[in-house]
């Protein structure tokens, strides 16, 4: 006989406070570790724990959860116990509402002090400085490429990145009313406007398109002028008390942009290594022929895949450039080590920005 939804709802009833309590004892013995790692000058936050983990659980579930549903519920209880040892200050390019933030909170957890920032110039700044104890920062998308104001500032900061995640970026066009009717202005960050190109010229191709420092930004300034338009999230809208006049206005339905989480490396080392890692380096190389082709020996003779070669100017006038590379794997696989012992000698410059494990 099945069961009446009373029946259904009391059964619910009782495994929501069996949860409860299960997490208040988690809660407890996170209390423990934290008590631990104080006595030891351990860091809080353990990005390569927390991502073995989730993907244990991930491999565990046999359930009817989905693995994605399983590794933001983790995320968050992780997150709360986390804040009872210490909260996270977590920078990112704001105001509230940014894809940055968003991309902090799907990282982190919503358990954090969050810090928003008028520029990725001001999250590197403010990093470096300890106004926070993390930062993240857009690195690259999939439609345009990479974020090239990110990748200048690595090359001469302090900080290293411990992490990254990937968020799928949906852009929607919001306004005080739900019309597209007047809109004389579109205001967004000048990759949102990129990214939304195609749909703009189709639908409001007189209308001026604005760049701004952040999408939230143009979410704010398009709820002060009633002809006025932003390109941001459904979170953005909320947050400034917009309408939707259209959704997912980007041309690339699979449209992602990848973040870098970064800090000082005395708030937190390299993570140790998590089973699915990568390296990020920059790297440049003298000017001569075969040198690049050159970079790429090492990566082949030791088995060591590369995932991303970027290239940005020296600008030095002499027509020489840096390079960003990212490879698969951790310092401690003895391959990965030879491969970048071996490149490091070819290289005329060379920093390591992060080791970290590598997002999904």
């Amino acid at each position: 006989m099945a069961k009446t939804l009373p029946e259904l709802r009391v059964q619910i009833d009782a495994v929501d406070r069996e949860l409860l309590e299960l997490l208040n004892r988690r809660a407890a013995l996170a209390n423990e570790v934290g008590e631990i790692k104080r006595v030891e000058g351990s860091p809080v936050f353990r990005p390569e724990r927390e991502a073995q983990v989730i993907h244990g659980l991930q491999t565990a579930n046999a359930g009817p959860l989905k693995g994605d549903s399983v590794a933001h519920i983790w995320r968050e209880i992780m997150s709360a116990c986390r804040a009872l040892e210490a909260p996270q200050r977590v920078a990112f390019l704001g105001p509230v509402g940014t894809f940055s933030e968003q991309a902090a909170l799907q990282f982190f957890g919503s358990s954090i002090e969050r810090v928003p920032c008028v520029s990725i110039d001001e999250v590197f700044r403010a990093t470096a400085a300890g106004t926070a104890e993390f930062g993240v920062v857009p690195v690259e998308n999939s439609t345009e490429g990479v974020i090239s104001r990110s990748l200048d500032l690595f090359l001469q900061s302090p900080l290293h990145v411990v992490g990254e995640t990937s968020l799928l970026v949906r852009h929607n066009l919001l306004r005080t009313t739900p019309s597209l009717d007047g809109i004389e202005v579109v205001l967004a960050h000048p990759q949102a406007l990129a990214q939304c190109q195609g749909w703009l010229n189709t639908h409001l191709p007189e209308a001026e398109r604005r760049a701004v420092s952040s999408n939230a930004e143009g979410a704010r300034l398009a709820a002060l002028h009633p002809n006025w338009a932003g390109i941001a999230s459904e979170r953005a809208a909320t947050e400034f008390g917009l309408h939707i006049a259209a959704h997912a206005i980007q041309d690339d339905a699979f449209n992602r942009t990848r973040f870098a989480v970064i800090c000082l490396p005395q708030t937190l080392p390299a993570p140790e290594a998590s089973g699915q890692d990568c390296v990020s380096l920059i790297v440049s190389v003298p000017n001569r022929p075969g040198a690049v082709h050159d970079l790429l020996v090492p990566l082949k003779t030791h088995g060591v895949s590369m995932t991303r070669f970027e290239s940005r100017p020296a600008r030095s006038g002499q027509w020489e450039y840096y390079f960003y590379i990212d490879l698969q794997g951790h310092p401690s696989q003895p391959n990965v080590a030879a491969a970048l012992k071996d490149l490091k000698s070819l290289c005329a410059f060379y920093k390591v920005l992060g080791t970290y494990p590598a997002g999904e």
